[in-house]
């Protein structure tokens, strides 16, 4: 077995081992509770700021958008507006299309070999598909959570939220028990898309031989922060009202631990917590690396203006002028020819 995922699935149970042991076991609530979310919360908002701000001061004098298109030119050429940006408001069209639709993702292809030596290429449909569903689950779960720190609750969550549970269990009351809490889709749907992309990232040789630990640990975190939450919502019973009393703490800065949540709760808080102080220094960071990625949020108009490097420094340049003059007489001899001959006292 790769030892890559089997480092970081040991690593997830390790975690879930410790959260267990310490709540159920040792019975440290207020460590798991408080000071976990707490710490996790500071490191998240300072290694999100730093690292934002350590790329927004790195020097970008030259136009490098990544263009897949015809640059604007001549009137008569069609140029490629969104794939070869020529000013601010379609690279503001391109960066949407680009961080709501994955474009570049779903303009992406693979080849592969055939019979006799030959190649072909193939739309990669299933990972922009798979993409597409886990962060658009993921940003709604987020969302959906909001609840839990809100009140009262702002209408527009409300609204996502009953959205979110259209299809209720109540559908289907011949097969299950009337009144069970409604099927959230974004979690259901989170969970199969993350589950996706890690057996792709397991089987596929290509994906697999470039992958690291780094790679899997924050899926596999994942898939255990969403089957915590399913478990909760629908095989053990948690005092929702107890967990909103204490979320309510956590925002206000005046925590208190409630009485009758299970250990699952402080597993799954833990698990959150572990995803949010490694969210900084990890390829998670993507989510605010796109803004600032000159590649996708500059224009390509360097045919229309100049871009000039601000940090160029004086340097002393050696002139063809002052070249001749000292090697004049050695270039004369060599036969090589030169601007002015050699002029003789007197002469």
């Amino acid at each position: 077995m790769n030892s890559k995922y089997m480092f970081s699935l040991a690593a997830v149970i390790v975690l879930f081992l410790l959260a267990y042991i310490g709540v159920a076991g040792i019975g440290l609530y207020g460590f798991f509770g408080i000071f976990i979310p707490y710490a996790a919360a500071f490191i998240f908002a300072v290694g999100v700021v730093y690292r934002v701000v350590d790329w927004a001061q790195s020097p970008v004098p030259f136009r490098i958008p990544s263009t897949c298109g015809q640059q604007k030119s001549l009137p008569w050429i069609k140029p490629a507006s969104f794939d070869n940006p020529a000013c601010n408001g379609t690279v503001l069209i391109r960066m949407i299309l680009e961080i709501v639709l994955f474009r570049s993702l779903f303009r992406n292809m693979r080849f592969h070999f055939n019979k006799g030596n030959k190649f072909s290429y193939e739309w990669e449909k299933w990972l922009w598909l798979g993409a597409l569903a886990f962060h658009w689950a993921f940003f709604v779960v987020v969302i959906r959570h909001l609840r839990f720190f809100t009140e009262p609750v702002p209408v527009c969550i409300q609204w996502l939220e009953s959205l979110d549970s259209f299809f209720r269990l109540e559908f289907f009351a011949d097969f299950v028990q009337v009144g069970l809490p409604g099927v959230f889709i974004s979690g259901i749907v989170l969970l199969a898309a993350v589950i996706y992309l890690l057996l792709r990232r397991m089987l596929i040789p290509q994906v697999n031989y470039v992958s690291l630990a780094a790679d899997y640990f924050p899926l596999f975190l994942i898939i255990a922060i969403a089957v915590s939450g399913i478990m909760m919502r629908y095989f053990t019973k948690v005092d929702i009202v107890g967990i909103k009393e204490f979320t309510m703490g956590l925002v206000t800065f005046h925590p208190k631990i409630p009485e009758g949540v299970g250990s699952v709760f402080y597993i799954h808080i833990f698990f959150v917590s572990v995803l949010l102080a490694y969210f900084p220094f990890s390829k998670l960071m993507h989510l605010a690396g796109i803004f600032m990625s000159p590649t996708r949020n500059l224009a390509n108009n360097s045919r229309v203006k100049r871009h000039v490097n601000p940090w160029n420094y004086p340097v002393k340049v050696h002139t063809y002028e002052e070249y001749e003059d000292d090697f004049r007489e050695k270039m004369i001899e060599a036969g090589l020819p030169v601007e002015k001959e050699l002029t003789t006292n007197g002469g």
